[in-house]
């Protein structure tokens, strides 16, 4: 199973970017999705996690400028980020609890897409 994640860029502050991360391989279902974020010298944080039936949430500081959603036929998941400020650069991974096809049930990590936002 692999996650494949993309979309990260330069944005200027107030920018918008939209990440998307699909699960590919032995999946047999995939149950809750997210995004985290690591900044540099920070610790990896939790931005936005989605279960499969679209329920959602969020840290409180992107709460009403970043929106998470999925979709399931194409095992992916999305992060559309608006209002971005420079203080949100950071590597952003996406993360996955996946069931594969021989049973086994565990948490994947995306590779990373790196977002910078200038001032």
């Amino acid at each position: 199973v692999q996650l494949q994640a993309s979309g990260g860029g330069l944005v200027q502050a107030g920018g918008s970017l939209r990440l998307s991360c699909t699960a590919s391989g032995r999946t047999f279902s995939i149950n809750v999705m997210g995004w985290y974020r690591q900044a540099p010298g920070k610790q990896r944080e939790l931005v936005a996690v989605i279960t499969s039936g679209g329920s959602t949430n969020y840290r409180d500081s992107v709460k009403d400028r970043f929106t998470i959603s999925r979709d399931n036929a194409k095992n992916t998941v999305y992060l559309q980020m608006n209002s971005l400020k420079p203080e949100e650069t950071a590597v952003y991974y996406c993360n996955a609890e996946i069931l594969t096809t021989d049973w086994r049930k565990r948490n994947y990590w995306g590779q990373g897409t790196l977002v910078t936002v200038s001032s």
